[in-house]
């Protein structure tokens, strides 16, 4: 049972690439060229500023050959995932005012 307020018919697709890689790559530009796609959209999609799309699942199953699309990706509702979204934000903000 989900929530009040929270629709299950609005999923979103997230990733645990980013809890993987540091175990294979030494950082994310390493993994943007393992995925063959741009740092700048691997950064995004971690920031949460931009959706997972056909080309960043490819080159995550590419970047991670022994792992399922399930252990890579799952879904999660909108609204949960929105909230995640914004933590994320204000954690990375607060990693920011350190630096």
């Amino acid at each position: 049972m989900l929530p009040v307020g929270i629709r299950a018919d609005i999923m979103l697709l997230k990733t645990r690439v980013f809890d993987l890689y540091s175990g294979k790559y030494k950082n994310l530009s390493e993994l943007a060229g393992a995925m063959d796609i741009s740092v700048s959209q691997v950064y995004r999609v971690l920031e949460g500023k931009r959706n997972i799309n056909r080309k960043f699942i490819i080159g995550a199953i590419e970047a991670f050959p022994g792992y399922k699309f399930d252990d890579l990706f799952y879904f999660e509702p909108e609204a949960l995932a929105d909230e995640a979204s914004s933590a994320a934000t204000a954690s990375s903000r607060r990693l920011q005012d350190l630096f």
